[in-house]
């Protein structure tokens, strides 16, 4: 099969080609549930930059060459002989993680903490291929409704800001505020989120300007250009109290200082960017009462309930396709913020 094979690390992302199109073996069913998926759409995540740049090797075991991807859609190409819920033909989502099913983690539902866990994309071969070995356990079927290459991202991208947008919808009450801080890949699908789950007023906050229009049109009741002047608009949106959820899906630079300081006292700061730091007094954290939450990607069961939302119109994922030849061009237009939403590689 053809595939976009990552051979070396390259921390400034200057390289002509950051990964090679070129021929590499099909994957093989080895185990009774293991599965085949023809890849429709694999998303260009912002993390693959960073595998590319080395960042991963210290979390995960992995040896180059290897293929990365880790949003994926497409359709059943083969199964193992254990395999039941799906067959050849039926058109699937992939939970980024394969897991047995039988830790105590998986049988909480809580899939990003399971024993022994594949990552397709992070820790083995994903999905910049013409083919995927993937297990049963991580297909949802896709209804008629969504085609593979349209929801790909849904996979990480969108169970993401999906999971921390679920979160803060939980506790936000009309008359209250959630500030979304970047409306790009991620951003602009929690917008969709936090407006389809509760009736807080949403400020969104993007240098951008095509990202704010974006932000608009996804359900922003403000638009904040990010330009200096973010902390005096979100205070004063907020009657000078701040937020009670901020969502960060900067994670970097100034967004973590300034997204902790427009939170309420009593708020809560969901952080799902990353490559900054968090440096807060002790004293800061007990007179303020704020609450730091991380957010991994999410539950098979979470993928489930945005596909039901995606399905009803109700999330809608802005997409730039690409060949998979053009996997490079895919990568260097995401990392000069070119492509708006999110970028989708296609077989």
């Amino acid at each position: 099969m053809k595939a976009a094979v990552l051979d070396r690390y390259d921390e400034a992302l200057t390289a002509e080609h950051l990964v090679h199109y070129r021929d590499v073996p099909d994957p093989k069913i080895e185990n009774p549930g293991d599965i085949v998926v023809r890849i429709g759409g694999a998303g260009v995540c912002r993390t693959d930059l960073h595998i590319v740049e080395g960042i991963w090797r210290g979390k995960v075991e992995v040896n180059l060459p290897y293929i990365m991807g880790h949003e994926n859609a497409g359709w059943v190409e083969a199964v193992g002989r254990g395999v039941e819920s799906v067959k050849v033909g039926d058109a699937v989502i992939c939970h980024p993680l394969v897991t047995s099913g039988h830790c105590l983690a998986c049988r909480r539902g809580d899939d990003m903490h399971a024993d022994g866990s594949v990552f397709p994309g992070i820790n083995a071969n994903g999905g910049y291929a013409e083919y995927l070995l993937t297990g049963e356990r991580a297909l949802i079927k896709l209804p008629k409704s969504l085609a593979p290459k349209d929801v790909a991202p849904y996979t990480d991208a969108g169970l993401t800001a999906y999971r921390a947008a679920k979160k803060a919808s939980r506790h936000l009450l009309p008359g209250q505020y959630a500030v979304v801080i970047g409306a790009g890949g991620l951003g602009h699908i929690g917008i969709q989120v936090l407006a389809a789950l509760c009736a807080a007023e949403i400020i969104v906050i993007d240098r951008s300007d095509v990202a704010l229009a974006l932000a608009r049109d996804c359900g922003a009741h403000h638009l904040v250009k990010g330009d200096g002047t973010e902390m005096a608009a979100v205070m004063e949106l907020t009657h000078g109290n701040g937020a009670e959820a901020v969502i960060d899906f900067v994670g970097e630079g100034d967004a973590v200082a300034m997204g902790l300081a427009m939170t309420r006292n009593g708020g809560f700061y969901y952080v799902v960017g990353y490559g900054g730091r968090i440096e807060l007094p002790t004293i800061d954290m007990v007179t303020s009462e704020k609450t730091i939450v991380g957010n991994l990607v999410g539950t098979y069961p979470e993928l489930v309930e945005l596909m039901a939302l995606a399905d009803r119109g109700l999330v809608n994922l802005a997409t730039r396709e690409y060949r998979l030849a053009d996997a490079n061009q895919a990568l260097k237009d995401l990392h000069h913020g070119k492509i708006k939403g999110r970028a989708v590689l296609i077989p």
